[in-house]
C-alpha cells in the first residue's frame, strides 16, 4: 500500500518542525510539502496533490479557512485537518464548510493529529474530542436555557439510523445498500430528516451529530 503523502501548512516553524519529526515517525506516512502561509498551501497542494493537507486556521496571506475552500474546491480528492486552537462552534462550521475533514486542537494529545490524518485519508473524519464535549455541553445548555425540545425526538427509528450513516460520511448509494433501501426511499428520508431537524446542508448536520452524541469524534463525516 503507498504510503500517505501529507502537506503541512503552519506559519510557526517551530510548529512544522514538531509535527514533521512526529509524523516522520508514523508507518505509512510520507511528508511531501510545507507551507508557511495559506497562499503557498494552495500552491504546493497543486503540485504535489497530498492526500492529507493540515492547515493552521490563523496564517497570514491567506487564512486556513480560505486555503481549505480553495484546495477543497479544486482538488476533492485532497482530505483537509485543520489544526488550531480555537474550540468555538462557528469555526468548527466554518471549517466543515471549507471542506475541512478533520479538526484537531493545537492542545491535544499528539496520536489525535495522528489519528485525525489516517480518519481522513480513509473518507471518514476527526474531531477533537474537546470540541465534542464542548459543541454537547454548550447545546443542552440552550435547550435548556430557551426551553426548546430536542427536534430529534420526531425522527423515525429509520431516520436515526440514515442521520448516523450521513453523519459517518456514507453516501446515499452506500446507505441504499447497507440498508437495503432504494436509493430513491433514501434521499426522502434525507430530505425529512434536513426537515424535521431544521438543517439546511450536511454541514450543518455533521454539527448536530457531533452535539448529539450520534458519532464518535472519528466517525463523523466528508463534506
Amino acid at each position: 500500500m503507498s504510503p500517505v503523502r501529507i502537506l503541512i501548512a503552519d506559519d510557526h516553524a517551530i510548529i512544522r518542525s514538531g509535527l514533521r519529526a512526529l509524523l516522520a515517525h508514523e508507518p505509512g506516512f510520507e511528508i511531501v510539502a510545507e507551507a508557511a502561509d495559506g497562499r503557498e498551501a494552495v500552491e504546493l497542494a497543486e503540485r504535489e496533490l497530498p492526500h492529507v493537507a493540515i492547515l493552521d486556521i490563523s496564517m497570514p496571506t491567506l487564512n486556513g479557512l480560505e486555503a481549505a475552500r480553495q484546495i477543497s474546491g479544486k482538488l476533492t480528492e485532497i482530505q483537509i485537518v485543520m489544526l488550531t486552537v480555537h474550540t468555538d462552534e462557528c469555526y468548527l462550521l466554518n471549517a466543515l464548510k471549507a471542506g475541512a475533514r478533520g479538526y484537531v486542537l493545537k492542545s491535544s494529545a499528539e496520536f489525535e493529529i495522528v489519528e485525525a490524518i489516517r480518519a481522513v485519508a480513509q473518507g471518514k473524519a476527526y474531531f477533537s474530542p474537546k470540541v465534542s464535549r464542548v459543541l454537547a455541553d454548550e447545546y443542552m445548555r440552550y435547550l435548556q436555557a430557551s426551553q426548546v425540545e430536542d427536534s430529534y425526538d420526531l425522527l423515525t427509528s429509520r431516520e436515526r439510523q440514515i442521520l448516523q450513516l450521513l453523519a459517518e460520511g456514507q453516501s446515499n448509494k452506500d446507505i441504499a445498500s447497507i440498508l437495503d433501501l432504494s436509493p430513491t426511499t433514501v434521499i426522502c428520508h434525507r430530505q425529512h430528516i434536513f426537515q424535521k431537524l431544521n438543517l439546511h446542508s450536511l454541514a450543518d448536520l455533521i454539527l448536530y451529530a457531533i452535539r448529539k452524541g450520534v458519532i464518535s469524534s472519528h466517525q463523523s463525516a466528508v463534506v
